[in-house]
């Protein structure tokens, strides 16, 4: 019986493809091509592995697992054409297509199980459902049962694994690039413990319990850490060039270790790590903190950071300016004077915020932005002291745009301002001594306002405005007229001795509760003598006498009074 030469099927989707293509197995290996043309992709038949037949999204599917721990997924089959693949299979690639049946019942609880090329989710011995480790993008201990699964996202909404070879060398998160709402993050709760069973390494064999050692583990932890290793999550391949430890991170809180290896970063902390490719990195910014003790390294991150529901778009780390490493890289000299030739130095002996920039920016090929020469703060430092909400930060003025660290960190471009309005918000105390200012983005996006901003500052930034040719509003202008305006208003009312009074009180501030506290204590009889007793000394310039007290109250007996008030306050005075 000869061999058909090709057997071609149309309307397949690949790896979730958004359209449709044409697929042809013949005994070299497969193609698939899209329909709408650009798109194709082809895997040599050496790679197969293994492969089966199950109810898919689009009809019926086709999982090929390859050799290199990659998985295919061609779905569109007719229920009917599984005869037809499965002699495709049998005859040019000698593998038996294995039909499997998935679970159904819609339980929320089962045995997880680690496959070579994918983890499944079996509900009574069948697959509820199956995650390759190729798209797996992170995995956390988000409690002491509970695992959380962080899913890749692809760097382009075009890119669907289509990329023309397919298996284990594919980037991640690109099966999930079809759909326009995109699964980022499973959790696990896996409660008790487990046991792991580690063979004996020694060459000699040794019979009963002595070949194998049970150890008992959190589940959850135990869960994680096979993960970590299936997906290749911890350790990624390649030496590490350069480790810093315990680094101060402001945003997300906490100290992490930093690995640095060729093609991304690794933070390793004591509850998340979190593996993070260079070309995430969008901006890589400097900024020494106006409190001439520390510098803030501020890395910019599209896609940003996920830690639970969290979002971080930038990472925060503060380093003392004063503390200074010493680092020898680990790295061969053909790759220092080739690949970084001019890019990294064989070792570091300087301030360690400097040592962290220059290895990032020698690995990652990223600019470092440092703060504008065009501002200088009143205090001479590169930011201002300011509050976003009840969040204190510093608002650094960078040449093309502003950055508010450290939470939220806030990164604003200047093509991007509509306007900038300057404002006195609050009572008259706190008005004259700060200011705030609220930037407004073009086409109606929002606005940031920065508040509790330092009067000294006020003529500083103005002038790095009118430098960045920002167009501004001051509506503390305004303010001031208002404020002139109801003075004079004041003064022209106050014609009678209470209006003097309410207008003394309303510029004195809390210095009247005294006035108002003696007159209540003080009514009725001995109401009149204390008035007496106050006036008179201070009309009389410390004369004190008789006389004059006997004048300020017609007909009145002073001497009692007198004699009556004084006993009151030496016992006062005893208590």
């Amino acid at each position: 019986m000869s061999k058909p030469a090709v057997e071609e099927f149309n309307g397949i989707y690949l790896d979730l493809s958004k359209q449709p293509g044409k697929v042809k197995f013949a005994e070299p290996g497969l193609a698939w091509k899209s329909v709408a043309g650009g798109q194709s992709s082809s895997l040599d038949g050496e790679q197969f592995l293994q492969c089966q037949w199950s109810r898919g999204a689009k009809g019926h599917e086709v999982k090929i697992l390859t050799r290199d721990s990659g998985v295919l997924q061609l779905d569109g089959f007719d229920a009917e054409e599984f005869d037809r693949v499965q002699k495709i299979f049998k005859l040019f690639y000698g593998l038996n297509l294995e039909h499997k049946d998935h679970a159904l019942k819609g339980w929320n609880w089962g045995k997880g199980e680690f496959g070579k090329a994918e983890l499944s989710f079996n509900v009574q011995n069948r697959p509820a459902f199956e995650i390759p480790y190729t798209e797996i993008s992170n995995t956390n201990l988000a409690g002491k049962n509970e695992v959380a699964v962080e899913f890749s996202l692809p760097s382009g909404g075009d890119e669907t694994g289509t990329n023309g070879h397919l298996g284990g060398a594919r980037s991640r998160g690109r099966k999930g690039g079809a759909a326009k709402d995109q699964l980022v993050e499973m959790r696990f709760y896996i409660p008790g413990t487990a046991t792991k069973k580690e063979n004996e390494e020694d060459g000699e064999d040794k019979s009963g319990e002595g070949s194998e050692e049970e150890e008992h583990h959190n589940a959850a932890n135990l869960f994680y850490d096979t993960l970590m290793d299936k997906a290749e999550i911890g350790e990624v391949a390649g030496d590490t060039f350069a480790t810093f430890l315990e680094v101060l991170h402001l945003t997300p809180r906490g100290r992490f270790g930093i690995d640095m290896y060729e093609n991304s970063f690794r933070l390793r902390g004591k509850t998340y790590d979190y593996k993070i490719p260079y070309d995430n990195i969008k901006k890589f910014m400097v900024l020494p903190k106006p409190d001439d003790l520390h510098f803030l390294i501020t890395i910019g991150l599209d896609p940003p950071l996920r830690q639970g529901q969290t979002r971080y778009p930038f990472l925060v780390m503060q380093f003392k300016k004063d503390e200074e490493v010493t680092i020898e890289l680990n790295m061969t000299n053909e790759l220092l004077e080739g690949k970084y030739k001019g890019k990294l130095e064989a070792r570091y002996e300087r301030p360690q915020h400097s040592v962290v920039a220059q290895v990032f920016k020698g690995l990652s090929g990223k600019r470092i932005v440092v703060p504008s020469k065009d501002f200088v703060s009143h205090h001479q430092q590169s930011g201002v002291k300011c509050s976003i909400k009840a969040n204190e930060g510093h608002l650094f003025c960078l040449d093309k745009s502003f950055m508010f660290v450290p939470k939220p960190a806030s990164y604003i471009p200047f093509d991007n301002i509509s306007v900038i309005t300057m404002s006195r918000v609050g009572g008259a105390v706190s008005a004259s001594r700060t200011f705030d200012i609220t930037i407004t983005t073009k086409n109606g996006t929002g606005e940031h306002q920065f508040s509790n901003i330092n009067r000294e500052e006020q003529k500083p930034l103005e002038e790095f405005f009118q430098i960045k040719g920002l167009r501004t509003k001051n509506e503390m202008i305004d303010d001031s007229s208002a404020l002139i305006a109801a003075a004079l208003k004041d003064a022209d009312m106050a014609s009678s001795d209470d209006e003097e009074v309410v207008a003394a009180r309303a510029d004195r501030g809390s210095a009247d509760e005294d006035d108002e506290s003696v007159d209540e204590d003080f009514k009725a009889d001995s109401d009149s003598d204390v008035a007496e007793e106050f006036d008179s000394a201070h009309e009389s310039s410390g004369s004190g006498s008789d006389a004059d007290m006997a004048d300020a109250d017609a007909g009145a007996d002073s001497d009692p009074p007198e004699e009556e008030a004084r006993p009151k306050k030496k016992a006062k005075t005893s208590k």
